[in-house]
């Protein structure tokens, strides 16, 4: 993939990087799509007719056959105001009240719109159900206090005033929400228990993934249980301590034990043998309620899916 050579934004949001050897003749929009999270084809072609993207200093047309070496240069515009339309949508609430609401999100659905991508959202079904999200999130991600992955299902709260969005907010960044997971892996996890401490970055080969790495990463803490050996799979408990983008991902597959069907980390081979998606439930999630200051926790059940897998692997062990 593109190998990125700058990836610091400055405060335009201008993205600089080398087309390695192995995506020459690649045709630039599919090269600036592959190298970014969220944007749709459509989206980098009109950025590319609007003079957003150069090569080697020079605008080009979407289809440009970009050769090894080439400089390519994106100023990344700012979210447009875009009127997020309420959707008709069902959910699974766990929980509401006037101050948030919880969901079980399947797996399959995005969270919130981006760039290309304006409909059938999570984002989309709350604004038809609530009417009365907080607006910290933009309009973009209204009530939003936390995201989970397309193709992980599980638990999600959203808040719907500004007052309960800055409480769960700041409970998120002090490390004081609970958010556990169920993981089916790839392989026999020999500790029953145990934790990954380890900095996760954006992979400077794909802009699209995230590594463990020591440059340009964060801090992320992973804590994982042993809840039973399949053969040569493990299903694993894990809580995240800290929550960065794709962490129980990422931090599986550096241990060695990726995620059964995930498309990004996992195993080449088992990409959609086992289940649609990666095998990641966020099955319980607990916080102090913004209001009361009570403690509450919440738990979701394993999904159909999920539930067809362990039955499949177990037989098979």
């Amino acid at each position: 993939m593109t190998d990125i050579q700058n990836m610091q934004p400055d405060p335009e949001d201008l993205l600089v990087w080398r087309v390695a050897d192995e995506d020459a003749g690649e045709r630039i929009d599919k090269l600036v799509v592959d190298s970014l999270d969220d944007v749709s084809r459509t989206a980098v072609q009109q950025w590319i007719k609007d003079g957003l993207v150069t090569v080697n200093g020079k605008t080009v047309k979407p289809n440009y056959k970009a050769a090894a070496g080439d400089e390519v240069a994106v100023s990344v515009p700012e979210p447009e105001a875009y009127d997020v339309e309420p959707e008709n949508i069902p959910l699974d609430i766990v929980y509401e009240d006037q101050d948030m609401i919880i969901v079980n999100k399947p797996r399959g659905m995005v969270v919130h719109p981006a760039p290309g991508h304006y409909s059938g959202t999570l984002v989309n079904a709350l604004m038809y159900h609530c009417k009365d999200l907080s607006g910290v999130g933009g309009v973009m991600r209204p009530g939003i206090v936390h995201r989970i992955d397309k193709d992980t299902s599980g638990l999600l709260m959203a808040a719907k005033n500004d007052r309960a969005h800055a409480s769960l907010t700041a409970q998120l960044k002090e490390h004081l929400i609970t958010r556990k997971y169920l993981a089916v892996v790839h392989g026999r996890v020999e500790h029953l228990q145990g934790t990954v401490d380890a900095p996760i970055g954006r992979d400077p080969k794909d802009r699209k993934m995230f590594t463990v790495t020591d440059r340009n990463s964060k801090h992320a803490v992973t804590h994982f249980a042993v809840v039973e050996h399949i053969g040569n799979f493990t299903l694993l408990e894990l809580a995240l301590e800290t929550g960065r983008t794709h962490q129980i991902r990422v931090h599986m597959k550096f241990i060695g034990h990726p995620l059964v069907g995930d498309p990004m980390y996992g195993r080449e081979k088992d990409r959609s043998r086992f289940i649609d998606g990666q095998a990641l439930h966020a099955g319980v999630l607990g916080f102090v309620h913004p209001t009361s200051g009570e403690y509450m926790e919440f738990q979701a059940p394993l999904p159909n899916d999920m539930q067809t897998l362990l039955t499949r692997l177990r037989a098979m062990a």
